[in-house]
């Protein structure tokens, strides 16, 4: 019985072939954006779904996501979630700053 709980690629998603226009990123860079948009539809930890369809340590899907948004072709193909992605990093960041300070965020 399939729930739809188990693991399937990212990479059968016919929407995706629309949003992101084969010549401007990679493969891989568009199925971390695709990931990114739906992570939450996996089942398990985000860490063990990175793992399981990249086959990747979460360290490394996350240094490569870093880079990936700060590509003009990502925003170009993904306005809303990039945007989305950046102001959580920003937001990230300001408040280990702020903790490595001693200011309440």
């Amino acid at each position: 019985m399939d729930d739809g709980s188990a693991l399937q690629p990212v990479t059968d998603d016919r929407e995706d072939d629309h949003a992101f226009p084969a010549d401007l990123l990679s493969e891989r860079d568009r199925q971390i954006l695709a990931f990114e948009r739906q992570w939450w539809k996996y089942a398990g930890a985000k860490e063990q779904a990175i793992r399981e369809l990249f086959d990747m340590s979460a360290t490394r899907y996350y240094q490569l996501l870093n880079i990936l948004i700060d590509r003009p072709e990502a925003l170009e193909c993904d306005p809303m979630l990039v945007k989305r992605l950046r102001r959580m990093r920003t937001q990230r960041q300001r408040r280990r700053a702020a903790s490595r300070l001693g200011i309440r965020p």
